[in-house]
């Protein structure tokens, strides 16, 4: 049976597709969400067989880590072990928005998530629709993209519903997406840190606050 569709980009509606959503999540299921650049996939992050069928819906190899989206930076060390001043700073600057910063998880993250590397990267999502539905589930939500591993990224609820409909269970329709770059990926993990990717946010901008 094929995802239901919920319209957000309405506002009167955002508040009920998200509770929903919330609601589908916290089951186990599989929702698809807009974020800043493309749709993603949002299941519970704490929740293993969740995980699971994420990685089944995608076709994702088991060594491929997969990011978190939390609701607000105040959560953020429920989920990771330390927060440094330079990750402070960049917090300061680039969340909410397209940065993604890897830390050393805390054990409370399934190692499924992290792919056994006792890393997860972390990002406060400045689309409202990820913002909301990570504070409606009050815990972390996986934000992978809505596609089958290896395909392009879907930009509307409609490609989503072509590429994995089948397999999810709800999506969030919140219009077009920016599209473009996905999230910068850094990590702060290594020193000096390291763009494990290139994103939504150059390594110009990222260049005054990776000086030793």
């Amino acid at each position: 049976m094929p995802a239901r569709v919920f319209k957000t980009d309405i506002p009167d509606r955002l508040q009920t597709a998200v509770q929903e959503a919330a609601q589908v999540i916290h089951a186990g299921g599989v929702v698809a969400l807009p974020t800043e650049s493309f749709y993603g996939l949002a299941v519970h992050a704490l929740n293993e067989k969740a995980i699971e069928r994420l990685f089944a819906v995608k076709g994702r190899r088991e060594d491929n880590p997969v990011l978190i989206l939390i609701a607000s930076e105040e959560s953020l060390d429920t989920y990771v072990k330390s927060v440094s001043e330079r990750a402070r700073k960049l917090m300061e600057h680039f969340w909410p928005g397209g940065l993604t910063l890897v830390f050393f998880a805390q054990p409370i993250l399934p190692q499924s998530l992290t792919a056994g590397t006792g890393k997860i990267g972390v990002r406060l999502s400045s689309h409202p629709v990820a913002r909301e539905l990570a504070r409606a589930v009050g815990a972390p939500i996986t934000g992978t993209s809505a596609n089958r591993s290896g395909q392009p990224s879907c930009s509307t609820a409609e490609e989503v519903m072509e590429a994995v409909g089948e397999d999810i269970d709800l999506i969030l329709d919140g219009g077009r997406t920016q599209g473009g770059k996905g999230s910068t990926v850094l990590d702060l993990t290594l020193d000096p840190p390291m763009i494990l990717r290139q994103g939504m946010v150059s390594r110009e901008e990222l260049r005054p606050f990776l000086q030793p």
